[in-house]
């Protein structure tokens, strides 16, 4: 049996993008893989029976396909893919012809769609250019790129230069093959949903005046052609998954009524259930003893809201996570505060809600698969595998075996996952590697972490803390970081590692420390206060937050947040809170790695530790990730990916190795 190397995602596939038919009878889905020798991911379209997984079919080969949908009879399914310009366009695959149609022609990406319930239009969301980039993009690739900034969203990780862009929602006549677009003016408007009497469409929308600086949204409600645009949210601060009521008068949402429910910043933090309607007082259905889940992405408004669904006989239907693991969720909205959770023990990544069934389908991560669907029942809970995408890789690899513990720190329950390499003997002795997730409003779930398994397959136990500030255990543990960052809970997650340090099967000489993201932050500050560690691995570090408010896309409205007050108004905490301000401490040998696309967290906080370590004389190096963002591990090139890890490990052994 092997171990999980660093090449490990030449070897594994991830279900992506479910839907159901209307009927139930079958599962449409999207594949996730590296070609032996491609430089990108390819991504294609099949389809299986919804019973058990068999009769797949692969209906697309282009390996840029996502997001199929299902027309309501069943026999047509829409997807996005790229045309030969490479812009995302819906393209309409029919079973009677097995051939597949662009239906649309943009010259910039669309990234969501809906059916009408009549099946003769969809509607899409598209990015409309401003004026001074719709000349960029009509002047070709050959001119330069000149570009003017007005506003303090001028760009955005993963999607690049925005400038005077935004989202807006269209509709196309299938019959006709017209083109209207139905929402304008400045804010990204959400993904579109028809009513159920197929007279209206709902939307998120940031159209506020304080979009550049806080995370407010609302709900918007309009004919089909635009006209009698309606607020349905005024009683809310945030909303974003949108679900109508069968009988379209109502609509359930995941939000909150104030800033401070969502935790002031965005929907990963806290969020609750609440049904809408025009005239009443918004109707909360969930507590914070659950998370429902939330993009994640750092803009408020994108095209991908979780699902959430309202059916008349079961409820309305949603995922979200409670303690590091998901859940499928069903609220009465008779009853508010009456739901039940359906699922434990994964991480759902996504979900589709079927028709005229109670089945659901979810993609899912365990510590023992990954990126498989599963059919749910959600009247007894019972599931059954779809695919086996991974079933070779995991019956040839051995994987980390998984313990949970807490520890309570000031009142606070911090609760911890180990991973131990396979054939784990606590006779022996082993290094010990501290993992810090990012966010901070994220979380190690029982999931399986491509780096929690390489770093056993390479014989270390790791320790991955949910600290607070980690979402899904409750708005009170989430928001205890706010203003607190390398304090309380630094103290977390070094409490943690020392418990485990403390066993006898630890060698408590051999200690390192890796972390991404805010995870870098906290790597970073780490080495600067503590020599406990042999060696660090830190990707993409927020290590000045005063320039960080000034370069990050969504450093203003994050960090305003985070640290309690503007830049300006905050220098002494700015300052104290960097841990580029306490490198001249660090006696730990430090490799960074950043994405030079990096927009979310700039490379420029890598560069400036760097510069400030290596001016005094510290062991560092210093990796640039080419055409890479801030989501490293989802990096377009395989090689990013294997690099990171190898070098990873060869920098643990050169600094950490017991000889």
């Amino acid at each position: 049996m092997k171990t999980v190397q660093p090449d490990y995602h030449y070897h594994l596939k991830t279900a992506s993008n479910p839907s159901i038919s209307p009927d139930g009878s079958s599962a449409a889905f999207v594949v996730h893989r590296f070609e032996p020798g491609a430089f990108e991911a390819s991504t294609d379209v099949f389809i299986c029976n919804m019973a058990d997984g068999s009769n797949k079919n692969q209906i697309t080969n282009t390996g840029t396909a996502s997001k199929p949908v299902w027309d309501p009879s069943g026999s047509k399914l829409a997807y996005l893919d790229n045309d030969d310009s490479g812009v995302k366009q819906i393209y309409v695959w029919s079973e009677e012809t097995a051939s597949s149609d662009a239906i649309t022609d943009r010259i910039v990406n669309i990234d969501a769609f809906s059916w009408s319930l009549d099946g003769n239009k969809i509607a899409f969301r598209a990015l409309v250019p401003g004026e001074d980039e719709l000349r960029l993009i009509e002047a070709g690739n050959d001119s330069p790129k000149i570009r003017t900034a007005r506003r303090i969203r001028y760009q955005q990780d993963g999607v690049g230069w925005r400038g005077d862009s935004f989202y807006h929602v269209f509709i196309h006549d299938l019959d006709s093959n017209q083109v209207t677009q139905i929402t304008d003016g400045e804010g990204d408007d959400g993904p579109p949903i028809w009513s159920p009497d197929g007279k209206r469409i709902a939307f998120i929308s940031d159209r506020n005046d304080a979009r550049e600086t806080i995370s407010k949204t609302e709900l918007f409600v309009c004919g089909t052609d635009g006209s009698n645009l309606e607020v349905w949210s005024s009683h809310m601060f945030m909303v974003e998954s949108v679900a109508w009521s069968p009988d379209s008068r109502k609509i359930a949402v995941t939000g909150g009524q104030t800033r401070t429910e969502v935790g002031g910043y965005g929907l990963t933090t806290q969020s609750s259930v609440y049904v809408l309607e025009p005239g009443s007082e918004p109707v909360k259905l969930t507590d914070d003893s659950i998370r429902p889940q939330a993009n994640g992405t750092g803009f408020p408004v994108t095209a991908d809201s979780p699902t959430i669904a309202w059916k008349n006989d079961t409820g309305i239907i949603l995922g979200a996570d409670s303690r590091g693991q998901s859940h499928l969720v069903v609220a009465n909205p008779e009853h508010p505060g009456e739901f039940r959770l359906v699922t434990n023990g994964w991480q759902i990544t996504e979900l589709n809600i079927g028709v005229v069934s109670d089945d659901v389908l979810v993609c899912t991560s365990s510590p023992t698969s990954h990126g498989e669907l599963f059919r749910v029942d959600l009247n007894n809970g019972a599931t059954t595998q779809i695919t086996n995408l991974n079933s070779e890789f995991f019956s040839d690899h051995t994987v980390a075996t998984l313990e949970k513990f807490t520890i309570t720190r000031e009142n606070f329950d911090i609760e911890s996952r180990v991973w131990f390499p396979s054939g784990f003997d606590p006779r022996n002795r082993y290094p010990l590697l501290l993992d810090v997730h990012g966010g901070p409003h994220s979380a190690f779930y029982d999931s399986f972490y491509p780096i929690h398994q390489v770093a056993t397959g390479a014989g270390y136990v790791v320790v991955a803390p949910n600290p607070r500030g980690s979402s899904t255990y409750g708005l009170k543990f989430a928001t205890a970081v706010h203003g607190d960052w390398g304090l309380g809970d630094y103290e977390d997650v070094m409490a943690a590692m020392e418990e485990v340090a403390s066993r006898e099967y630890i060698d408590e000489t051999r200690v390192v420390i890796h972390g991404s993201s805010y995870g870098g932050f906290m790597s970073s500050w780490a080495v600067g206060h503590t020599n406990r560690f042999n060696a660090a691995v830190i990707a993409a570090p927020v290590t000045n937050l005063s320039s960080f408010y000034g370069t990050s896309d969504i450093g203003v409205n994050f960090t305003e947040i985070q640290l309690g007050g503007e830049r300006f108004d905050s220098r002494e905490k700015y300052e104290f809170h960097s841990p580029l301000a306490y490198a001249r401490d660090v006696e730990t040998p430090v490799l960074l790695l950043h994405g030079e696309d990096d927009i979310r967290v700039p490379i420029e906080q890598s560069e400036q530790y760097f510069v400030a370590l290596k001016r005094h004389g510290k062991e560092v190096e210093f990796v640039r990730l080419p055409r890479t963002s801030h989501g490293i591990f989802r990096a377009k090139h395989p090689m990013i990916r294997m690099e990171y890890f190898r070098r990873m490990l060869a920098w643990f052994e050169k600094y950490n190795s017991d000889s």
